[in-house]
């Protein structure tokens, strides 16, 4: 599985680009980030892309997880964060229903 790798220098808007991008695709996106900057930049990320793609009619969520990973020879822990995409449909109106008081 590959990973949108961010770190603390990232450009949110940049990710978000690339989230919504890999979203409109079908592609499924997972990211990893290794460090509370880089897990801030994610999380804004992932915000960003949202307010992309709600216009669209989707919406995203996230869930995240901890995942060891080596890093220059260093074991280190990682964020690992599960992006899910829900298709958003418009309620339909019932023809001819109204309220009814109770």
């Amino acid at each position: 599985m590959d990973y949108l790798k961010v770190s603390s220098k990232s450009s949110p808007a940049s990710v978000a680009g690339a989230i919504a991008g890999l979203v409109k695709d079908g592609t499924p996106v997972n990211i990893q980030c290794v460090g509370a900057g880089a897990v801030n930049q994610a999380i804004k990320a992932v915000a960003i892309a949202r307010g992309f793609l709600i216009p669209t009619g989707v919406d995203i969520s996230c869930a995240p997880t901890f995942s060891d990973v080596e890093i220059g020879g260093e074991s280190r822990t990682a964020i690992r964060i599960a992006v899910y995409v829900h298709r958003i449909v418009a309620p339909s109106s019932v023809a001819g229903s109204e309220a009814v008081d109770a």
